[in-house]
């Protein structure tokens, strides 16, 4: 009986719990430098210097790398701990197309850092993990 009474506790829990609700993205407002790896487990991975800039709902980026990561602009939004980026360019078709920033990524962020990646690992195959970690730009003027 005790085994059923814990069994309702924990369903009532579960059911009081809400979805977490979209948050405004102003804690990732301004610019960010950092880089971009794709963490390959069978070869050596290459990595990137980047810039990020978020300003509102919208981003802009830059690589030291042509089209490693695909970066360019478009809008974002955040859902807990997942950033969603809508990426807004044309690309061409001549790269590897999952280099473009634009999908689910799961984020981690601190007063000056974030970072966020996607795993494209399962368990029928080992590919790879796209990580972008960055820190916040203060741009201060001495006067």
């Amino acid at each position: 009986m005790k085994i059923y009474s814990y069994l309702v506790l924990a369903l009532l829990l579960f059911a009081s719990c809400e979805k977490e609700e979209l948050r405004e993205p102003s804690s990732l407002q301004g610019s960010y430098i950092g880089t971009f790896q794709r963490e390959v487990v069978w070869s050596e991975s290459d990595t990137a210097n980047i810039t990020l800039t978020f300003e509102e709902n919208r981003w802009t980026g830059s690589s030291d790398k042509n089209k490693y990561p695909a970066l360019c602009n478009g809008t974002f939004s955040i859902d807990g701990d997942t950033i969603i980026f809508e990426n807004d360019c044309a690309w061409t078709a001549e790269f590897d197309g999952t280099l473009i920033l634009d999908g689910k990524y799961l984020l981690t962020e601190t007063a000056k850092t974030i970072e966020f990646s996607r795993d494209y690992r399962s368990e029928t195959k080992d590919t790879y993990v796209d990580k972008y970690t960055l820190l916040k730009h203060d741009i201060t003027i001495n006067q």
